[in-house]
């Protein structure tokens, strides 16, 4: 009998306590789950390499205006540290320097790997581009339509093929004649086989012995762009420039796989919107930016001499069949689609209004 009134005092409590914990809870201090972790609180450090000199314009008017605007638009969740010259490697070494993650960004050269990305040198045809912004425009298009298969092992950024190097020489050149003999400093790729075609010889060396074989004789000039001819103060020792378009070499930003894939939805689109045109976002070696270094090498007393029509009519047309042509020809006996990268990236140069003097108009 005593346990069952036991019985009846406990279950009675417990119905009480149900009631006061009923009326008593209003609906507002109700525990809420907490919400999952939506990343938005993450942070990462971005280690950026670059093959350019820290003092370069590449450095400090592009890559590290653009390394600032992504910890700015991230509000300080994105840091970052740079890796300029050859920190990590030499230049040929920068694609592999991002695949292999010993940094997450990096500026590369895609010429410097010959055979490597071979429809990618579609982009080192001999053309009038003025200015990076440009460039990186028609390069990101091409990569779009075509040019993403040959590079599956990294996120491109951005691609392009930087503007037009011009002929620099130590002694005055103005015909084809002048040219044949002459040891030419060549980037590698289809500039190579330009400096063949016009019956010189290609010398292939990294930039930084340039100066000094030119000072001693050991060749007689350099093809390459203006910003690094005059970043590496070449006119002090070579100060005559042949304006005919050698077209550059093919470049870009890459992100290494496992970085982009592991790097929160929300800064993965900060950083492919600060990156996919920075010289367009920060000005630096824009249009109006090569037209002032082209200023200033004429102010050091480079003498910029313009080809007349005939005679460029004659280097356009070695380079129409001896490159272009055989260039075309090569890629689709690899069973590449040669003509169809060379005719999308022409449509893409007219839709940038961009010269391509040597362009085989009836090859087709």
């Amino acid at each position: 009998m005593k346990n069952d009134t036991c019985k009846i005092v406990g279950l009675l409590g417990l119905i009480l306590l149900l009631i006061f914990s009923l009326t008593s809870c209003s609906p507002d201090e109700i525990p809420v789950a907490e919400e999952p972790e939506t990343g938005e609180s993450e942070t990462m450090e971005i280690k950026f390499s670059s093959w350019h000199v820290p003092t370069s314009d590449e450095c400090t008017t592009v890559w590290d205006h653009m390394l600032e605007e992504l910890e700015k638009r991230s509000g300080g969740r994105i840091t970052t540290t740079t890796y300029y010259g050859g920190a990590l490697g030499a230049g040929e070494d920068h694609f592999d320097i991002v695949a292999d993650g010993l940094s997450d960004i990096g500026y590369f050269t895609a010429t410097w790997t010959p055979g490597r990305f071979p429809l990618s040198d579609v982009l080192s045809m001999p053309v009038f581009v003025d200015g990076k912004d440009v460039a990186v425009e028609i390069g990101n298009a091409m990569y779009e339509k075509i040019l993403h298969r040959e590079f599956e092992e990294v996120k491109i950024l951005n691609l392009n093929g930087c503007i037009q190097s011009y002929f620099w020489t130590t002694e005055p050149v103005q015909t084809l004649e002048d040219v044949e003999g002459l040891r030419m400093r060549s980037p590698g790729g289809l500039q190579t086989y330009m400096i063949e075609a016009l019956e010189a010889e290609p010398v292939f060396m990294p930039l930084g012995d340039v100066y000094m074989a030119m000072e001693l004789g050991d060749i007689d000039g350099i093809v390459t762009c203006p910003q690094l001819y005059y970043a590496f103060s070449l006119y002090e020792v070579a100060n005559h420039a042949i304006v005919a378009s050698f077209g550059c070499v093919t470049e870009g930003v890459a992100m290494n796989l496992d970085t982009y894939e592991n790097t929160p939805e929300d800064l993965r689109a900060i950083i492919e919107e600060v990156t996919e045109n920075p010289f367009k976002l920060t000005g630096g070696l824009n249009v109006a930016a090569i037209e002032e270094i082209m200023e200033n090498l004429s102010n050091e007393g480079v003498e910029f001499y313009e080809l007349p029509k005939e005679e460029a009519d004659r280097w356009n047309d070695l380079f129409a069949e001896e490159v272009v042509m055989k260039w075309v020809e090569q890629m689709e006996a690899k069973g590449l689609p040669g003509k169809e990268a060379l005719m999308l990236y022409k449509e893409e140069l007219d839709n940038h209004g961009v010269d391509f003097p040597a362009y085989p108009e009836n090859w087709e």
